[in-house]
């Protein structure tokens, strides 16, 4: 299994022969503009433009040869989206797209992608013998940010996958770590946070909690530097991984850095 950081919550993963590409937020630096129409915590923040960083290498490096696009959960930070309703210009309209509901599934119709596939979590089989299986998510510590999801990757010649997408640490997240006890798990942990949701993603203290009850398992935080909104930045969140004692089993890559697991 091959990881690789793309930026933010993007990220590819080459898993029994087959790429996907997770959460595909692909435009320009800056082109989506500051964050509108939310409370923030922050006010400092109200005009940083996002994303925050450029994309580590070229689109077309990145698009190439990918067999299925993952999209957890329609949000602006990880999926290109237009104002008409519609998003994902960039993409390979014929390449699969999972999505975590119906309205997603809509959504990437209206958009004109041609194969639509809602995952389950009583899982789907996909080419090559994997196993995709959907994975709850609580999007926000006091009032959910709209619906999230995550999914399991499995298949008997690779280490078994947990994506666990925008959530916080919450009973159903430890019950997917109990149940599948993967080998990999991918967490976003920048600790986004805004007034009316609270804090929207994982922060030290809920990877502390998934290192506990998966403390064999390579750890990876994800979804970091790029988004206005963040509370923890890489190297914030390496200090408070230090003072707990568990920085040296958290991989946090940088943008473009990969990892062969």
């Amino acid at each position: 299994m091959k990881f690789e950081q793309i930026r933010n919550a993007t990220i590819r993963i080459e898993y029994a022969g087959k790429t996907f590409l997770v959460d595909p937020w692909l435009m320009p630096k800056d082109a989506m503009g500051p964050l509108v129409g939310f409370a923030l915590v922050n006010p400092g923040i109200k005009d940083i433009k996002m994303p925050m960083r450029e994309l580590p290498k070229s689109t077309e490096e990145i698009l190439s040869n990918v067999d299925a696009y993952i999209v957890t959960h329609v949000h602006p930070d990880h999926f290109d989206m237009n104002a008409d309703g519609t998003g994902g210009d960039i993409l390979h309209k014929c390449t699969k797209v999972l999505v975590q509901n119906i309205e997603d599934a809509e959504y990437m119709s209206r958009s004109g992608f041609k194969a639509v596939e809602i995952m389950q979590a009583s899982g789907l089989d996909l080419a090559g013998e994997i196993r995709l299986i959907k994975t709850p998510g609580l999007h926000g510590t006091k009032t959910p940010c709209g619906p999230a999801s995550g999914f399991i990757l499995q298949h008997k010649q690779e280490k078994t996958v947990y994506v666990a997408g925008d959530t916080i640490w919450y009973p159903e997240v430890k019950k997917t770590l109990e149940t599948y006890q993967p080998e990999i798990i991918i967490l976003n942990a920048c600790a986004a946070e805004l007034s009316d949701f609270g804090r929207l993603i994982m922060d030290d203290n809920d990877i502390y909690e998934v290192y506990k009850t998966c403390p064999q398992a390579t750890i990876i935080a994800s979804h970091m530097d790029t988004v206005s909104h963040a509370t923890l930045t890489r190297e914030t969140l390496r200090q408070k991984l230090t003072e707990k004692g568990i920085a040296g089993n958290i991989l946090i890559p940088a943008d473009g850095e990969a990892y062969q697991l």
